[in-house]
């Protein structure tokens, strides 16, 4: 689908620059990645490369229009969007403070930032020499976790679905994160609850 037609499909205001990003995009994910081989339609990825293009560019995007254009669930999405990303070697980063302006809780950004150090830290100790060099916790899920455990700790509510959104996390990859995080740093992020489970 060409990138204009699906700006305007989208409700969005022209901007040369966010369509050329995402064209370049459209062009790289044709040239590296077999998105038929994952069952990404065409329509599909135009509409991935045009967020990641939004996302790149820092310009807001209506992810549910996006899923409704591509055809896909909202978990297919996030999953296809997700193996986009890694096809195309992007990288996306979480911003504790802007999380938490996001979703209104500044006063969770040091507990996040605690945890999340805690559990690089511990989880490093159990991995092999060889193993730490390779050990990656830049990826979105493992601050999205570390963000919604602490909410939960605190007693601030948070919409879970909402935060997998903006993390591009799948629900299994968020789930075991969480359990793994929950394992590992009990005495910051645990609820009594579970552990008399």
């Amino acid at each position: 689908m060409e990138m204009k037609a699906l700006e305007w499909r989208l409700g969005m205001a022209a901007d040369r620059e966010v369509l050329r990003k995402a064209e370049e995009l459209l062009r790289l994910c044709r040239m590296e990645f077999d998105a038929a081989a994952f069952g990404i339609g065409d329509v599909c990825r135009s509409v991935l490369c045009f967020e990641i293009a939004c996302s790149m560019m820092q310009v807001p995007f209506d992810r549910q229009k996006g899923i409704k254009l591509s055809g896909l669930s909202d978990k297919a999405y996030n999953r296809s969007l997700t193996t986009v990303q890694n096809a195309l070697g992007i990288r996306t980063s979480l911003n504790v403070r802007e999380l938490a302006v996001q979703f209104g809780c500044v006063r969770l950004i040091q507990a996040v930032q605690r945890v999340l150090a805690a559990y690089k830290e511990r989880f490093l100790a159990t991995l092999p020499e060889a193993r730490r060099r390779s050990a990656d916790f830049d990826r979105p899920v493992f601050t999205s976790v570390a963000f919604y455990l602490c909410a939960r700790k605190q007693k601030a509510s948070i919409d879970k679905a909402k935060l997998m959104e903006v993390s591009s996390t799948s629900d299994p990859e968020f789930s075991n994160v969480a359990a793994s995080m929950t394992d590992i740093c009990f005495d910051l992020v645990g609820v009594e609850k579970e552990k008399s489970e």
